[in-house]
Formats: C-alpha cells, structure tokens, sequence
C-alpha cells in the first residue's frame, strides 16, 4: 500500500475513531480531551487534503450534537487551509463549504467567539481577505444569537474596524483600481454586514411603538460614526474618470444612509450627555461638519447636514449645549456657525415657553452667548465671509431682546447687555462703515475705469472677501460689489432694528424706575 494512501486512511481513521466514541456519549459528558482529540484529527484530515471526508463526517446526521459542540475548534486550521489552495481549486470549494456548514451547525457563542478571535489575529496583506471570508458566517452566527446580540453585534464591528483602521486606504486611480490590500472591497462588504441588523431595529420599531432595543441602535451608529474619519475622511471621493463605480463614493452613500436609518429610530432626547465624553461620539459633529463642506458629493453634503440635525435632537438638553459649544470652536465655517445659532435660538425658546431648562438659561446660556455675540477679529473681522453666522447672531438676540422682558431677565441678557455691545454691536457698526465705504470706493473706481475703457469688455479681476475671483468683465465685477453691498445693508438693518428695540425697552424700565 503506497505511504500517501496509507496516511489518508490513517487521518481519516482517527477522526471516524474519535467519532464513534462521543457518537455513544451524552452531550454533558463530552471531556476536555475529546474536544483537543476533535481538533487535531479533524486538522490533520485539513492539512492533508482530506476536506472532502471532513464535509461528509460533518453532514452526517448522526454527528450533529458533536459538530454543534465541537465544530467551532476548526475554524483556524480551516481558515489557514482556505488561503493555502488557490480560487479555482476543488478543495477550497470543500473548505468553503465546510465553513458554511459549521455556520449552521455549531453552538453561536462558541462559534462567535472562534470566528472573532480568527479576525483579531489576522494581520498586514491577509486582513481584508480574512475580514472577508468571515463576514457571511459571523453574520448568520449574530443573526441566531438570543442573548447580548446587541453587544455581540457591536463587538464584530469594533473589531472589524479595528483591524482595518491602520491599512493605507487607496487614494489615486490606480490604486483604488489595483485594491492590492482588498480594502475597497471589504469596506463594502463590512456594510452589506451590518444592514441586516439595521433592518432589524427599523422592522420591529415599526412593528411596536414600544420596541426600544437601545443598545442594539447604539452599538451600529458607534460603527457608523467610526466610519466617518475611517475610511470616509481619509478617502478619495472625487468622481474619476474610467472608474464607474466609485468603491468608496458608494461606500460613503451607504453607511450615511444607514446612519441616518438608525438616528431616524432613535426617540430624541433619549442621548444622555454622557457619551460626549467618549471620543467617538464626540468627533462626529466635526466630522460632519468636513463631510458637508470638504466632501465633492452633493447628496452628502445635505445628507451629511440632515444627520448633523438627527445627532443634535437625539441628546438631552445638556449634550445639545455641550455640542453647541464644541461646533462653535471648531467648525470654521461661517455657514456651519450660522447654522447652530439657529438651533441655539430653538433651544432657547423651547426653554421660554415650554419646560425650565437651567442650559438655556441664566449664567449656562450667557457663557454660551459669549461665543455667539462676538466677533472674531473685532471691527476688523471679514463681515462677508463671516455674513451667515453674524444674520443668525443678530436674530437671535433680537430674539432675546423681544421675548425676555428686562424686569424677567429669564436668559440673562440684560445682565450683560454691555459686554454684548462693548464685543459684538460696536464693532460690528464700526466694521459695517468700514466694509461699506471701501466697496462704494470700488464700485466709483470700477465705473471711471470703465468710461476710460473702450469696451466695458475688459476682462480684469477682483478680490471679494479676500479671494480672488475668476477674471471677470467691469460689468460682472460690478455686480459682485454691488452684492456684497446688499449684504452689508442687509446686516445693517437687523443692527439698527437691535438697536433700536433695546433702547426702547432701556427707557421704558428707567421711566418705571424715575
């Protein structure tokens, strides 16, 4: 008998052997031993290119009980046998199938905790492809799971994100067309992963008001948000010519669709302050905030503007206010500023005529005007480019002015009106007359130099706001100053009537008072 076939028998003996002997054991009395036994003659028929007898002895219904308790210890040997064979070999096919066959049979906890532990010790060029062949049976695994499947859920996506977290994501054509890591492919992959368990909240949630299965909603928006800075802030998105689906332009559309489909479930209000204290959550108001004004797909950008909204309503009164600090400080963005007065503004008057609220109110909602009603750079702030955060700021004092009578002081801004004029009306009236005058000096300039001209044809350029414009004619230039004049009047007017209105509630509490 040749050595080869004599090994093969041998491999294939000593399991059919170890077999026979649990076959006749009640399941509380399988050993330690016969687990260790399992394990290595089943990794032996592996190495020796036996899968073919391992798939038979594992669909064999007789040994269901010992594959259900036993069948996860193979999932290493497996996994390193699936890599060894090439894509087009007969045995991979029988690895493969052996994999999905222990995904159906085995104990889910026990298997959960062997195909996790096979993801965290992958490394360097294999993690996408380990990643990869595991998603299908840890999801079906996840999908059995009765007990701490939220926690489980969340578990997977952490560390599937971990792992893939310090692999360069590829930026230029080439790369992104090579793939040579897989990362492109299994970013996608990880989402069409997590979807099922997304349908899941949004099904029973329409099923019954009362389902609220918290921690399930919150462990797949913690993936979400992580996958915000990895990999959407560090990708390409720029659509690419001879690339017609863009891996991480669709990558970017599904997990905001499936951020905003978990944020949608979620009762507002129901956030507590608390989570801004772990970073992840933290940093996702930033993140937005590049998404919407770095990212060069439309669509998300508004979707990415509509989540910010969602994430706001979600937290209690303290974590709006806490939110509305950090953005604030660190938007920079005019339009973004802008956008948060105005749910200052909301909060403020929910505050004022629904429910007490200490955050917007008293001494909180003053250290919260201090950043609101102040101008960057003083009177010589860029009032253009600074124009939608200065509207908002001004309405919302007037806001204030009109519903918050002096002798209430609800919100505390009578308290301090003179540090509010002293920081942002003074100046900004200071800086107005300037704007104002250095435009209208434009505007002269452009109409002599035009009459000078032999043609208002004259292509030349201008700087708005401190950038400088395309070359445009006299006659376009003239309509953008003429613009950027409409804007300053506009802001003048909502001074003048601030303005007014606390000079006309000033003198009547001192005509009380005389």
């Amino acid at each position: 008998m040749p050595e080869e076939h004599s090994q093969t028998i041998m491999a294939v003996d000593e399991l059919q052997a170890i077999i026979q002997r649990c076959q006749i054991l009640e399941e509380a009395d399988f050993k330690g031993e016969d687990f260790n036994l399992f394990q290595v003659a089943g990794q032996k028929c592996l190495e020796d290119g036996h899968a073919a007898q391992l798939l038979e002895v594992i669909q064999n219904e007789k040994n269901k009980v010992i594959i259900k308790n036993m069948g996860w210890n193979l999932i290493s040997p497996l996994v390193r046998c699936i890599f060894t064979y090439k894509q087009e070999d007969d045995k991979r096919e029988q690895c493969l199938r052996i994999l999905d066959q222990l995904a159906q049979l085995c104990n889910p906890k026990e298997l959960f905790l062997g195909l996790l532990e096979q993801i965290e010790q992958t490394s360097g060029e294999q993690v996408c492809q380990t990643v990869m062949l595991l998603l299908q049976p840890l999801q079906t695994v996840l999908l059995k799971l009765q007990n701490k499947k939220a926690y489980s859920v969340g578990l997977s996506l952490a560390m599937i994100m971990n792992q893939l977290t310090p692999l360069p994501v590829p930026y230029t054509k080439q790369q992104i067309q090579e793939d040579k890591l897989g990362l492109c492919q299994c970013c996608n992959a990880v989402v069409d992963f997590a979807k099922p368990f997304v349908n899941e909240v949004v099904k029973n949630t329409e099923k019954s008001s009362e389902y609220n299965d918290m921690e399930l909603k919150e462990e797949l928006i913690k993936f979400c948000m992580k996958s915000l800075k990895y990999p959407l802030l560090t990708a390409q998105l720029e659509q690419l010519e001879g690339i017609e689906e863009h891996p991480f332009r669709h990558f970017a559309t599904e997990i905001i669709d499936l951020f905003e489909s978990c944020l949608l479930r979620m009762e507002d209000n129901s956030l507590l302050h608390h989570y801004l204290e772990f970073r992840d959550f933290i940093n996702v108001p930033q993140d937005l905030v590049k998404i919407m004004t770095l990212c060069p797909m439309e669509h998300m950008g508004k979707k990415s503007l509509n989540i910010l909204q969602l994430f706001i309503d979600k937290f209690d009164t303290e974590g709006k206010y806490t939110l509305f600090r950090c953005l604030l400080k660190t938007s920079n963005h005019a339009g973004v500023e802008g956008y948060i007065i105005k749910n200052i503004k909301d909060q403020i008057h929910l505050a004022l005529t629904e429910y007490d609220n200490i955050w917007f109110t008293g001494h909180h909602l003053i250290s919260l005007l201090d950043l609101v009603l102040s101008l960057p750079e003083g009177a010589e702030t860029d009032l253009l480019q600074n124009s939608d955060r200065i509207m908002a700021s001004l309405n919302l004092l007037r806001y204030l002015v009109i519903k918050d009578c002096e002798s209430d002081n609800q919100t505390g801004v009578w308290t301090t009106l003179g540090k509010i004029e002293q920081n942002f009306l003074k100046p900004l009236r200071v800086g107005l007359n300037m704007s104002k005058a250095h435009y209208e000096a434009e505007i002269k300039n452009k109409k002599e130099n035009r009459k000078e001209a032999q043609s208002s044809n004259t292509v030349c350029s201008v700087t708005v706001s401190g950038e400088k414009m395309p070359a445009m004619t006299t006659g376009m230039q003239l309509q953008v100053l003429h613009s950027a004049l409409f804007t300053f009047d506009l802001i003048e007017s909502v001074l003048a009537r601030v303005e007014e209105l606390i000079e006309v509630k000033t003198k009547a509490v001192m005509d009380e008072n005389s």
